[in-house]
């Protein structure tokens, strides 16, 4: 989980112009992480501000699917 964490915050302050979910894509790209961990990242690291929360779900299985594809 940190490792997540620390890439995105590292991301996040040399990219400042990018938005947390952004970052986040960026991050899990490729990765193959866990569903469970994606979506406990998702929820701790990107601004509900920044979504719909309607969108959320979609959101969450676009991720799933890029964290498998390099």
């Amino acid at each position: 989980m940190r490792s997540i964490q620390r890439s995105f915050n590292k991301l996040r302050s040399k990219q400042k112009n990018l938005s947390d979910f952004i970052c986040f894509e960026r991050i899990i790209h490729g990765k193959n992480f866990s569903r469970d961990r994606i979506k406990r990242m998702f929820n701790a690291l990107v601004d509900k501000s920044e979504y719909a929360q309607g969108e959320k779900r979609t959101l969450l299985k676009g991720l799933y699917q890029l964290t498998k594809h390099s």
